[in-house]
């Protein structure tokens, strides 16, 4: 499992019965978690007095308890995110996708080109974006929330950055037209959602869409691309069928190496690693 330990502004306290007690800079947060299946004895004392918990509704959806959370920053390594207790317990902030920074930008490093072109779609509130961005490369940013594209844009702000491109838009249908306009790119970033529907009520189900996706991007990628990164959050989409799909796409293509596995985050309470997702990367070697 490749893990996210290089933070210092964030950490999992504690994990038991669905829930998850996290620190961000100077608040805790009690959310739930779907891969939290034990009920192992809560003995961190945060537990007690969170600064706010997010509470599930029978009915759907849920709400925060407890004060009213400002808007505040958070860093990692050289990176500045805002964060904000937000609808269906999200903060702003994937924590885990830090290995998948790190990763991209150490490609950026090695590769020593000068401002490689990456492009990061379904790109939420731009973690990736500014990574990439902070090593050098022109980001093209794409998502269809308008609202997310707009925190992308302060966070890129925050980390004094002006060499993203920000585009609110359906990504496939994005990636459709970069192909007419002829544009490629040395990197390409993607997390697709597991499930929704478009604006004219097209259903997108990842496990049927995916290979399609990743064979269309195919035609937006350079002649001698750097790397291609494909997250998943989707139970049953496992880390080996990616890894399997990209070598069938990128690997068959361009040769290089594809490698794939669960991305997680340590949790201090316990010394284990709580799993939150999988990711598959293709790279030149």
């Amino acid at each position: 499992m490749w893990k996210a330990d290089g933070w210092t502004d964030f950490e999992v306290l504690d994990t038991s019965g669905g829930e998850k007690l996290e620190r961000w800079g100077k608040y805790t947060f009690v959310r739930p978690d779907p891969q939290v299946i034990w009920n192992t004895p809560r003995t961190h004392s945060g537990w007690e007095k969170p600064s706010a918990s997010y509470a599930r509704s029978s009915s759907g959806g849920g709400h925060w308890n407890g004060a009213e959370i400002p808007m505040f920053h958070v860093g990692y390594k050289d990176l500045t995110f805002q964060i904000k207790p937000m609808s269906f317990k999200h903060t702003g902030l994937f924590p885990e996708q830090a290995v998948n920074w790190d990763w991209a930008r150490e490609q950026i490093r090695n590769s020593g080109r000068e401002g490689p072109l990456v492009l990061n779609l379904f790109a939420y509130t731009g973690g990736a974006s500014v990574a990439c961005a902070k090593e050098g490369a022109k980001v093209c940013h794409v998502d269809a929330s308008k609202g997310m594209v707009a925190w992308a844009k302060e966070n890129a702000a925050a980390c004094g950055l002006d060499n993203i491109r920000f585009i609110v838009d359906d990504c496939v249908k994005f990636v459709q037209r970069e192909i007419r306009r002829g544009r490629r790119y040395d990197g390409l970033i993607m997390d697709p959602p597991s499930y929704g529907r478009g604006p004219d009520g097209e259903v997108w189900k990842l496990e049927s869409e995916l290979y399609g996706l990743l064979d269309l991007c195919l035609q937006v990628m350079s002649d001698d691309p750097l790397f291609f990164i494909l997250n998943s959050y989707t139970t049953g989409l496992s880390a080996g069928c990616m890894e399997y799909m990209l070598s069938c796409t990128m690997g068959k293509r361009y040769g290089g190496r594809v490698e794939a596995s669960e991305i997680g985050l340590p949790v201090k309470a316990s010394g284990g690693v709580l799993p939150c997702g999988a990711t598959a990367r293709w790279f030149k070697e």
